[in-house]
């Protein structure tokens, strides 16, 4: 049996990779742009805001268009518009501009996650879903450990237009090996056939016909996966917009330099999100049921990221990067896991659609706690403490997988596969 499975997973990393490496570059330039043009915490919030009301939006019709036209084609047109719209934003010259910017970067970037867990659905078994999963997954931490090495060059030899030029170009050469090697698995020519039987050795029947989002929201494990996502995206957002500033803040990290605590954090959500989706599918090889697997390692992971409030306590820059290593590799792992719960409950022509219903969700909450962050960072700014806001901001993190967990378990207490009404 051959492993070409494989090979269409290390696309997925890529392209993730460069989901992230696009998304993060505004973040290592915050300081630089806050100069630039006078941005408030309040104003990097709204720019924020742009992009994950987009998001959702992007999220959602991805997730129905990828059903309907395919994933080779949904995905080609995903990347297009974010690798477009991420070039753009070196012709922003004003806060305005970048919100527009951002907001289109965000139209495109949310059909990322649709497209690679249907490939996932239909190139792997569910045994192996959740380390499929965990490995394209952890190119959100490639990309997050690349940026701040790659952005500080660049800002310092071409300047920060150049810095969202360059990351802009990237993907457009992921996109040529996509249309040149992608293809379904019935159809693949380098597919051989033993693999083809090993691939498709869950059985399941469906018309292959895209289903209505409203037939969708009347199952119990939508709002499972829905209602995870609400309450954990924010935090990523979080970790991703926010951590390079905190750092900068709090420790006086210079972001004009290669920033060793931020690679040691975001290799660990590397780290986690490729051993989370592993741990999963170690219990079902050892004849646990995907109930037990998924739902054990989920709890594991969320009481992972709780010790994070302790970092209002620690004293060196060091013990925080510690802290905030274990909690984004939870993150990660818990991530993995959580989208391999679709693929898990539902039939193959409809995961994007459920991915996109969730990802609205969990957008939607990222577009809402900015606010909270912004209002919170700019009142102990104000009053000459920002660490203050922080510590707050960690403990609403640090309690939100265990009320995730508990919601997945209330809605989807056996994890059972719908049988779905199309008609």
């Amino acid at each position: 049996m051959t492993t070409y499975r494989w090979r269409i997973v290390v696309l997925l990393f890529v392209a993730t990779t460069i989901n992230y490496l696009d998304r993060q570059v505004i973040s290592l330039l915050k300081p630089t742009l806050e100069t630039v043009f006078n941005w408030t915490e309040t104003d990097y919030s709204h720019i924020v805001m742009a992009f994950q009301a987009a998001y959702a939006f992007s999220y959602v019709v991805f997730g129905r268009l990828i059903d309907a036209i395919g994933t080779k084609m949904g995905y080609a047109i995903a990347v297009s518009v974010w690798s477009i719209a991420a070039m753009m934003h070196g012709l922003a010259t004003s806060t305005f501009g970048f919100g527009v910017y951002r907001a289109l970067l965000g139209l495109g970037e949310g059909g990322n996650f649709p497209a690679a867990i249907k490939t996932v659905a239909e190139w792997f078994p569910r045994k192996e879903r959740a380390l499929a999963t965990g490995i394209f997954n952890s190119g959100t931490n490639i990309g997050a450990v690349v940026a701040p090495i790659l952005v500080p060059w660049v800002l310092g030899a071409y300047g920060w237009q150049m810095a969202f030029v360059l990351t802009g170009l990237v993907g457009f050469i992921w996109l040529v090996f996509w249309w040149m090697s992608y293809e379904s698995p019935q159809r693949h020519k380098k597919l051989s056939s033993e693999e083809l039987v090993y691939i498709t050795s869950d059985a399941e029947t469906t018309t292959g016909e895209s289903i209505p989002w409203l037939n969708l929201l009347r199952y119990r494990q939508t709002w499972a996966f829905i209602l995870g996502k609400l309450f954990t995206d924010p935090v990523w957002w979080f970790f991703l917009f926010w951590l390079p500033s905190y750092f900068a803040s709090s420790f006086n990290l210079d972001l004009k330099k290669p920033s060793l605590p931020l690679i040691f954090v975001y290799t660990a959500a590397t780290l986690g999100s490729v051993g989370g989706g592993y741990l999963s599918g170690y219990f079902i090889r050892r004849g646990w049921t995907i109930n037990r697997s998924r739902k054990t390692a989920m709890l594991l992971y969320a009481l992972c990221i709780v010790p994070i409030v302790l970092t209002r306590y620690a004293t060196s820059i060091w013990e925080v990067v510690g802290l905030l290593s274990l909690a984004v590799a939870a993150h990660q792992a818990w991530s993995a896991n959580l989208f391999t719960l679709v693929s898990d409950m539902f039939p193959k022509n409809a995961v994007s659609s459920v991915v996109g219903l969730g990802g609205m969700a969990g957008s939607l909450g990222g577009l809402g706690f900015p606010i909270v962050v912004g209002a919170l960072l700019d009142t102990y700014k104000a009053q000459g403490d920002i660490t203050i806001g922080y510590n707050y901001l960690f403990l609403l993190c640090g309690s939100a997988y265990i009320l995730a967990w508990l919601c997945i378990h209330f809605f989807a207490p056996k994890l059972k596969p719908v049988e779905i009404i199309e008609r």
